[in-house]
């Protein structure tokens, strides 16, 4: 075992928050069953892992030219692991095209880390695996924020995404599990806990033991009741399963931040019905508006997809039409872009030409930064309660309001993991400064 002990991992992590807890994952199941240590330098590893997204752009031609490079680079009888989305679709693919590669292990499979990583050629990419009741080892990067993920899989069928073909159907984590490992958690340190799936607030329709349904507005409520937990934050929602009792509820706990990712993708009801999206134009605008009454200082984040084929001058002015409305706190912006595996690759012949797709992101990207300019400016003269969580260079402290903006102040380790009172002096788009109230 002592030569074991010494052994080191090198991991990294493309895409998505649940890609990020995923990777905690495999770091934390390698420590505890093999002995791996992390390491930052990745010609120092005895274990190269990607943990691939499908859904960054070009994904497959990246992931090749990476996993080429780490081969050159990496040291003698070091081994390259490849998981994730990316590993979930390609699977044996990945062993033809690299055979320089160990094994590869999907999205759905994370448990199995520990079989794997010493079975040269092992491949294990089952999106039906169920990994809902397994009780992984533990690493947080943060010893006062932790991410818990409360389901695994996707029952949508977006036809512009890859998801459920690379992390399977949607399986609920037992409720209690999710509650014992926040408590745990809680203990060591953790105030804030971000609870992660691909659409959360459809959680509790599916668990692996056939227990009744129970909702993500029920979870919300028991995950409230935690003592010392001071903050809850979730991503992502649907819009389609955002009803009144959940609105309610993230509007009237004063634990959850007052911060919600709403992924409109489109503001035209036809490209919606293209995307399979469930919900209309006028479903969209009417849960933001509930929102925003209820809870006056909510920032609204999204998601925006331009050029979907079939999109139309008139579609694309929906589309403008929703940003104008909402204000958006932050917009992920993108361009369609075809995807293995999806059905959207079914409307090849309704493509957009690029150059329009092209000019009209940066259309929803202006308009966005004028937005930002002016919803950051207005927070000027302002208190917030911050918390702490990083030191940054210059003697500044970086922490996040309650709504979920990165705010920096003058000051040193002491303010770290503390809620603190901060009066706003000056804004950029991202950013906010500030003065602690004394």
């Amino acid at each position: 075992m002592s030569n074991e002990a010494n052994k080191k991992l090198f991991i990294q992590t493309l895409g998505c928050q649940m890609n990020d807890t995923d990777s905690q994952h495999i770091i934390a199941e390698l420590n505890k069953h093999k002995g791996y240590t992390q390491t930052q330098n990745m010609e120092d590893a005895d274990l190269i892992v990607i943990n691939t997204c499908s859904v960054r752009e070009k994904p497959v031609q990246k992931l090749f030219s990476e996993i080429g490079q780490f081969n050159v680079k990496k040291k003698e009888g070091a081994k390259i692991g490849v998981c994730g989305c990316t590993a979930s679709h390609l699977g044996n693919d990945i062993m033809k095209r690299a055979p320089y590669v160990d094994f590869v292990l999907g999205a759905r499979n994370i448990s199995k880390i520990k079989d794997v990583v010493d079975k040269k050629g092992a491949i294990e990419i089952d999106i039906d695996n169920d990994d809902s009741t397994y009780e992984f080892a533990r690493a947080e990067t943060s010893i006062y924020k932790t991410n818990v993920n409360i389901s695994i899989g996707c029952d949508k069928e977006c036809t512009y995404c890859i998801v459920p073909a690379t992390r399977g159907d949607e399986i609920s984590i037992p409720p209690e599990m999710i509650i014992e490992q926040i408590q745990k958690d809680v203990k060591t340190g953790a105030v804030e806990v971000m609870l992660l799936g691909q659409n959360v607030n459809s959680y509790g329709r599916r668990f692996s033991d056939g227990r009744a349904k129970y909702s993500f507005t029920q979870l919300l409520k028991d995950v409230s009741k935690i003592e010392g937990l001071e903050r809850i934050r979730f991503t992502s929602p649907h819009p389609l399963h955002m009803d009144d009792e959940f609105i309610e509820e993230f509007a009237s706990n004063d634990k959850i931040s007052k911060c919600i990712h709403m992924p409109l993708q489109s503001g035209s009801t036809k490209i919606l019905k293209a995307m399979k999206r469930g919900y209309s134009k006028e479903w969209f605008l009417n849960r933001t508006k509930k929102i925003r009454d209820l809870v006056p200082d909510v920032r609204i984040t999204t998601d925006i997809i331009v050029a979907f084929p079939g999109e139309t001058r008139e579609d694309f002015l929906d589309t403008i039409d929703v940003i104008n409305q909402v204000k958006f706190d932050q917009i992920f912006n993108f361009k369609y872009s075809p995807r293995p595996n999806t059905q959207a690759l079914e409307l090849k012949d309704d493509e957009i030409a690029d150059d329009i797709g092209s000019a009209r992101l940066t259309q929803v990207i202006d308009l966005h930064k004028e937005h930002q300019s002016e919803l950051m400016n207005a927070n000027i003269g302002k208190t917030f309660t911050v918390l702490f969580e990083s030191l940054k260079p210059n003697g500044e402290v970086a922490g996040l309001t309650d709504n979920f903006m990165q705010v920096f102040v003058k000051g040193s380790d002491e303010l770290l993991g503390r809620f603190v009172e901060v009066k706003i002096t000056a804004a950029s788009r991202t950013s906010l400064k500030g003065e602690v109230v004394e």
